[in-house]
């Protein structure tokens, strides 16, 4: 007779669960039902209850003060840097991979060296550039650091699929005079695509919720991106509460909308990258 291995229930890791679960689970649910409720019964309704009387009009104060202005100077700003990040870590990538030589290998060590150094640490130079530019107070103020310094993880990244792809096909293009640009784009390009959604939507998620240089490198409200202007709102709907959590939940939709529709492809994407 076969013995039947009894198994014990993991009660610690389903009560860590649960905890974990409650933490995230009950700060969403508060921002979102607060932010339908009315200011004046934001103090005397119980606060992790449905409101009594749920009303849209914090969305409506929200709307009406240049929500929609700052929603595209982010989606503008976010649109950019990911279109160039995209394009010159690709490109950077196909020539660590495929040249062999000391300069490409120097190309390789110089983006992990980036991966070292922390946005906080390099935040004077870094405005004190811009300012020499004349770029401040500008939306390419904030494309261009969020370019560099997104640069150096994506490279190692895509780095990884590109080396993946068998030198037979590289061999048999360059038989066929096809030129690098070709071999990029006919080769390198479609069999790169998930790392290259997963560098996309990473790098999106990062450059959207991204506050420091927003706030060092412009002052005007004409370039307020969104998690600046939430800073903002802090200050103008100070007793307003609802109006700030519907502000906060307005701002999250976008970034809670790419995380559904890509979050596949950035857990896949970036598991494969780093296990080849």
């Amino acid at each position: 007779m076969s013995r039947r291995i009894r198994e014990t229930p993991n009660v610690l890791g389903a009560l860590g669960g649960l905890v974990w679960v409650v933490v995230t689970i009950v700060p969403v649910y508060y921002l979102v039902l607060t932010s339908l409720r009315r200011q004046q019964d934001y103090y005397t309704e119980n606060p992790l209850l449905p409101p009594a009387d749920p009303t849209l009009d914090a969305y409506r104060l929200v709307l009406e003060n240049d929500f929609l202005r700052y929603l595209g100077n982010s989606v503008v700003v976010t649109v950019a840097a990911v279109a160039v990040i995209l394009t010159v870590s690709l490109m950077a990538s196909y020539y660590v991979v495929r040249a062999g030589t000391p300069l490409s290998r120097g190309t390789l060590r110089l983006a992990l060296l980036g991966l070292a150094i922390p946005v906080q640490a390099t935040i004077i130079p870094v405005y004190y550039l811009i300012v020499r530019l004349g770029l401040y107070d500008s939306l390419l103020a904030l494309i261009l650091p969020a370019i560099a310094f997104a640069v150096p993880i994506s490279v190692l990244i895509i780095v990884n699929f590109v080396r993946d792809i068998p030198a037979e096909l590289f061999e048999s293009m360059r038989a066929d005079g096809a030129g690098h640009g070709r071999i990029l784009l006919a080769l390198v390009l479609p069999l790169s695509k998930p790392a290259l959604l997963t560098v996309g939507i990473y790098q999106a998620l990062q450059v959207w919720n991204g506050f420091l240089f927003p706030l060092i490198l412009t002052q005007s409200s004409s370039v307020r991106v969104l998690p600046l202007s939430l800073w903002t709102y802090q200050g103008q709907f100070a007793v307003n509460v609802p109006a700030v959590l519907a502000a906060v939940t307005l701002s999250a939709l976008p970034v809670l909308a790419a995380f559904v529709v890509g979050r596949r492809q950035l857990v896949s994407g970036l598991t494969a990258g780093f296990g080849k």
